[in-house]
């Protein structure tokens, strides 16, 4: 009978330790999922200015970048913890977002809050330990914008999408002063554009899929902003967008200063024709990629996360793909002939 006792309260402890290990890994999974570590795919932006500078493979150039890349992670992890809070009332309302960690209550608000003041400090007080004191500057505009966007600034038609967009601008400038490499003003143009088209694209897909759940009030309710977007305004500004980055990137590869062709023939010819300039070859690649997300926004109306559009869309992503080891190859591999 003793053996017996023995072997359940054996069987009971078993039990209970099985149980609270999944409810931490439960835990931890949906504070992972809160920190949204698949937006981290928009901080490789830190990577911009040195790439195309030609200085990304100097050894401290490199780990200048990658501490912006972890200091833009953390910080805006940590955004995205305020801003669930703030927008759990409303997330509970919302058909998708309810299942949210923190709308659907698997993260406690404080428990986020204090995750998103410790990821907070933490980027601040590592980038201002090791990095560019214009980076940091950067940094902590970029968390006060944040702020600004999910208590106010949201509600503001064309304004909220210029305030995603300019996430996405800083993210390049911190790279740049993060890597202290001078940024061509081609690169912030053609980031400009890029950026906007993302924006608009999103707000575009959002507006679809509000139309799909307009039967649904309490979705109405917590889109307010998108009611007040036009259709043809949000489908300007997305041309707009599209033609002025295509333009901008061409100009940029155009632009850029490779050296000369030695010989009698670059005598008589003239000064833009006297190089290969192979950066021109990526101009292909970044039209069928801007018109791939196009054809993702307006006939799978999948634009409302352009990191999950990236990561889903074969055809996309292997365009991205191929246009960034095109761009290291010309740089990198065959700077000579640039």
């Amino acid at each position: 009978m003793h053996l017996k006792h023995i072997k359940l309260y054996k069987d009971l402890r078993k039990k209970c330790k099985s149980h609270i290990i999944k409810v931490m890994m439960r835990k931890i999974y949906n504070i992972v999922r809160t920190a949204r570590p698949r937006q981290w795919l928009k901080n490789l932006s830190v990577f911009a200015a040195p790439l195309f500078a030609g200085t990304l493979l100097d050894t401290e150039v490199l780990t200048w970048s990658l501490q912006a890349f972890v200091a833009f992670c953390a910080i805006s992890s940590g955004a995205y913890f305020i801003n669930d809070v703030i927008d759990a009332p409303k997330d509970r309302l919302h058909p998708i977002k309810k299942n949210r960690a923190i709308a659907s209550g698997e993260v406690r608000p404080v428990t986020a809050i204090i995750i998103a003041v410790i990821l907070i400090s933490f980027s601040i007080i590592y980038s201002f330990a090791h990095l560019d004191d214009y980076f940091v500057f950067l940094l902590i505009l970029y968390i006060v914008v944040q702020f600004a966007y999910s208590l106010f600034l949201r509600n503001a038609i064309i304004l909220d999408s210029l305030v995603v967009a300019s996430g996405f601008m800083m993210r390049v400038l911190a790279g740049g002063f993060a890597s202290r490499t001078s940024i061509s003003s081609w690169i912030i143009l053609t980031t400009i554009g890029i950026s906007m088209l993302m924006a608009f694209g999103k707000r575009r897909s959002e507006k679809t899929i509000l139309a799909k759940l307009s039967d649904n009030p309490s979705e109405v309710e917590t889109r307010k902003t998108l009611r007040h977007y036009p259709d043809n305004l949000l489908d300007s500004m997305i041309s707009i967008s599209a033609s002025y980055t295509i333009l901008t990137y061409s100009l940029f590869t155009f632009m850029t200063s490779p050296e000369e062709i030695g010989g009698k023939i670059s005598a008589v010819l003239p000064s833009v024709l006297k190089t290969p300039k192979l950066m021109m070859l990526t101009i292909p690649l970044v039209i069928y990629g801007i018109a791939r997300y196009l054809y993702v926004i307006y006939e799978k109306g999948e634009g409302e996360s352009p990191e999950r559009v990236l990561l889903s869309d074969k055809p996309l992503l292997s365009t991205v793909l191929l246009w960034a080891l095109s761009v290291f190859l010309i740089i990198y591999v065959f700077p000579g002939l640039n």
